[in-house]
């Protein structure tokens, strides 16, 4: 299937940057997956570890029930951004609609549980996004793309090109989630305005102003990126998949797969290098059923 949506190449930060300015994150959860536990966290090792991770012996009621997490970005300059898009919401209805046949039975949505329901009760409105950072475009965190036509979509270079150029290498996309004619611009790492950031070898400054950062952390899929984003007195990561969840972050067992292993361990050892260096910082992983309830409604300093 060839893709007709096309992007640009990032060229400087995107408008809007506020010097010495910070961020509001709120997380929205927006979604749930359930899956054999053993597909996030491989074990036991060797073969029945794998034959779980593929449900193999493994009953539906043994799956795990995890959340599938957004992000709002309050900016002071831009507005609201958002980080993935949660699922679509006729996912609570008929989940094959927009997932397909196989990804739906893997994923539910209560009704009014999406991100623009989300929006709506903190009276804004999907128009209102100004920016769509997308960690990646796997189908949990590009599933509702559709409903924000009026902002800019941020993926990184890599990401995009497996996703609309790669056919065979499409596991865990779905081009009909992300295959439209809106504002898409790709990040490349390897460009003139990447720079270091603590232990994360290659940043881009988003705004200009220090306020978001993407962080290019490829393993999970090829192009994946986390988000750092400053608060008033300590940074806010949002991991995206280089940790399921928090034993992962602190050694815990390797997913069942990953796009490229060698790359995702080098993106968990900079994340895990990162808290060691700032213990302040609050790095969320990205599936974590006990961490997620910890959180806060909105995290301002």
């Amino acid at each position: 299937m060839k893709v007709r949506a096309d992007a640009v190449p990032l060229d400087g930060p995107l408008a809007g940057g506020v010097e010495g300015g910070s961020v509001i994150v709120e997380p929205i959860e927006a979604g749930r997956a359930h899956f054999p536990p053993a597909l996030f966290e491989l074990e036991p090792p060797g073969l029945r570890g794998k034959m779980r991770a593929l449900g193999i012996g493994v009953p539906r009621s043994a799956y795990s029930d995890l959340p599938v997490p957004a992000f709002l970005i309050r900016h002071p300059g831009v507005g609201p951004v958002l980080v993935d898009t949660g699922l679509h919401p006729s996912v609570a209805s008929d989940p094959r609609q927009n997932l397909g046949r196989l990804a739906g039975r893997y994923f539910s949505l209560e009704q009014g549980g999406d991100v623009p329901a989300a929006l709506r009760a903190k009276g804004l409105r999907p128009a209102d996004i100004a920016v769509v950072v997308l960690t990646h475009l796997h189908h949990d965190h590009a599933s509702a793309i559709s409903e924000f036509p009026e902002a800019v979509f941020v993926v990184s270079a890599p990401e995009w090109e497996v996703a609309t150029e790669r056919p065979k290498a499409r596991k865990g996309y779905r081009p009909a989630q992300y295959d439209f004619g809106f504002d898409y611009v790709t990040v490349d790492f390897d460009g003139d305005e990447v720079s270091s950031y603590g232990s994360f070898g290659r940043t881009i400054d988003l705004f200009g102003d220090g306020t978001v950062r993407l962080a290019f952390t490829p393993g999970h899929s090829e192009g994946h990126m986390s988000v750092i984003a400053r608060l008033p007195r300590r940074d806010f990561v949002i991991a995206g998949d280089v940790a399921y969840t928090w034993r992962q972050l602190q050694g815990g067992p390797e997913p069942y797969m990953a796009a490229d292993r060698h790359n995702w361990r080098r993106s968990l050892h900079e994340l895990q290098a990162f808290r060691q260096a700032y213990p302040y910082t609050l790095i969320v992983p990205g599936h974590d059923p006990e961490f997620w309830p910890k959180l806060e409604d909105r995290y301002e300093e």
